[in-house]
């Protein structure tokens, strides 16, 4: 750039500083007026303090309960748990159908041998059909076959209840129409 722009660039910057400085010029003039006013209207009333609740006390006394954090001992499990109740075999040998969520399985036909003698058609989640019949087992809450009805399977599923013990439930596996 020549001398002479920059010298024309100096000068304008000048003029432009003197400008916005010329608005800071100090007038305060508007705001003391204002100050003025806000300070001599009167003061708004302020709300009385709420009086303050006293609540009943209460003393918690834990030294005759049980402490949640802890385990429970053996003695309150046995007793939780009734001896004459349902429980699963242990010894049972797994049956191949008990592997699958019951929700997952299909009912997709049946075979009758004789009127006593009724076989229910059982799809997996493989598309593989397999032949239950009564007192075989599906689904994995041990659930034991019941009946087998034309139209669907009865079964009696085991559940924990929570304390050691086991309740049974009735479920079954209505057939499937085809699509």
């Amino acid at each position: 750039m020549s001398s002479g722009c920059q010298q024309i660039n100096r000068v304008a910057w000048l003029l432009l500083s003197a400008v916005l400085l010329n608005g800071c010029d100090g007038n305060e003039k508007d705001l003391n007026q204002y100050v003025n006013s806000v300070l001599q209207r009167p003061a708004e009333p302020i709300e009385p303090i709420p009086p303050i609740m006293v609540s009943d006390s209460f003393i918690y006394d834990p030294t005759d309960l049980r402490d949640p954090f802890l385990p429970e001992t053996r003695e309150e499990l046995i007793s939780g748990a009734g001896d004459g109740g349902p429980r699963p075999d242990p010894d049972r040998r797994k049956e191949y159908l008990e592997r699958f969520p019951l929700d997952t399985l299909k009912m997709v036909g049946t075979l009758a041998r004789s009127a006593s003698n009724n076989w229910a058609l059982i799809q997996d989640t493989d598309g593989v059909v397999h032949r239950v019949a009564e007192n075989n087992y599906l689904g994995q809450n041990h659930g034991r076959v019941s009946a087998v009805l034309p139209d669907r399977v009865i079964l009696i599923e085991l559940l924990p209840d929570g304390n050691g013990g086991w309740l049974e439930r009735e479920a079954s596996l209505n057939i499937q129409e085809q699509s």
